[in-house]
């Protein structure tokens, strides 16, 4: 039997089959053909006699795996006798993998499945919110405690936040709003020349600067420069254990890590806009000054005229706010980092994608509600 192969005979205690050679791949095709032509018939218990199978290997397994799974189907009673410890083994992982295949659900009609997407976004988007509301809650308990204690804030790492999300980030929101000036300028200009109201795009860059344009751009760049910066910093912590650290040590990772964060931000942006809106009419003026020759001291002079103090408040206002935003939406996703770098990235993503819709939305509703107020 060195080339596998079995024999069955009946004996007093019923039907025998005493099995030996190589039950591998190699010889599997005579083994199944010779094992479906097993005849069940008249057999009531059949005993399994495998003590001189030579080697097993997962391909002969599954054959008597298969052949017994069909005997006991058949109402047939099986027991296994004289198998070798290792071959009783790789019986039993054959037996674990087999298990059926999930059902693959039929393709839904493409309107159903269109219905489905949304449900599923929509879940997404609360499971988001919620998540989202619970972390604002807990940051405002953060800044209440803090605001009691203020000896919980760690004072350097808010000033090393600061300089980052704030001086650092000068060049890049000085050079944008400069150039959205001077672009508000030309193409206000170029529309304004029909009408022969040149004069008025002074009023279309002090009141576009400083109401939307200069505190928007600053938002969206601070959100995709610190924003960014924060889930990847704190993504990457999670990924080498160091929140989890920070707890066995009893440090608090929402005073380590998320306030300095997120209170730089809160100072800084309005710095920031400030900046932006200085360099925004810097460029309109310039550009003003060049292409409808207004000299500096009609534009000064025009601003005047058209700006009032609300318009600077408006923007003033929202930067706070967009500020607290960015910082706990950027801090969020940074602790929701898994274990990979891949999830860094993904969460690094989707920070700044929601930071920056967000903050528009955030803008529209503002716009709205001083436009109510009369503001």
């Amino acid at each position: 039997m060195a080339a596998g192969g079995f024999s069955t005979s009946q004996e007093r205690g019923g039907w025998v089959l005493r099995g030996g050679g190589r039950w591998d791949v190699e010889h599997s095709a005579a083994l199944d053909a010779a094992l479906r032509a097993l005849e069940p018939a008249g057999m009531r218990s059949l005993s399994f006699r495998l003590g001189e199978i030579e080697r097993l290997d997962t391909a002969g397994a599954w054959l008597l795996h298969r052949t017994l799974r069909q005997l006991a189907a058949a109402g047939i009673a099986c027991d296994l006798a004289e198998l070798r410890p290792e071959h009783q083994a790789m019986l039993e992982q054959v037996a674990i993998g087999d298990r059926p295949a999930p059902a693959v659900p039929e393709p839904l009609p493409p309107l159903l499945a269109v219905i489905a997407r949304l449900g599923r976004g929509a879940l997404d988007v609360r499971r988001e919110a919620e998540q989202l509301l619970g972390f604002f809650g807990a940051v405002s308990a953060g800044l209440l405690r803090t605001i009691v204690q203020p000896r919980r804030l760690r004072f350097t790492s808010f000033v090393f936040h600061l300089e980052r999300v704030g001086l650092n980030a000068l060049p890049i929101v000085g050079l944008i709003s400069f150039l959205i000036g001077v672009v508000l300028a030309y193409q206000g200009a170029v529309q304004l020349q029909r009408f022969g109201a040149q004069v008025f795009v002074v009023n279309l860059i002090g009141v576009s600067v400083l109401r939307e344009i200069g505190i928007l751009l600053t938002a969206i760049v601070v959100a995709g420069r610190s924003g960014s910066a924060f889930a990847a910093q704190i993504g990457s912590m999670m990924v080498h254990q160091e929140v989890d650290a920070m707890r066995t040590l009893g440090l608090d990772p929402m005073d380590m890590l998320v306030l300095p964060r997120i209170l730089a931000l809160v100072i800084a942006l309005p710095l920031l806009c400030f900046y932006a809106d200085l360099m925004g009419l810097l460029g309109g003026g310039m550009m003003a000054w060049l292409v409808l020759d207004i000299s500096p001291g009609l534009f000064i002079e025009r601003l005047n005229q058209s700006v009032t103090v609300w318009s600077f408040l408006v923007g003033m206002i929202k930067a706070p706010v967009f500020g607290f935003v960015i910082g706990l939406i950027g801090c969020l996703e940074g602790l929701r980092v898994g274990g990979s770098a891949e999830s860094v990235g993904r969460q690094t993503t989707r920070a700044v994608v929601a930071a920056i819709f967000l903050v528009i939305v955030l803008d529209a509703v503002f716009s709205i509600f001083f436009s109510l107020v009369g503001v």
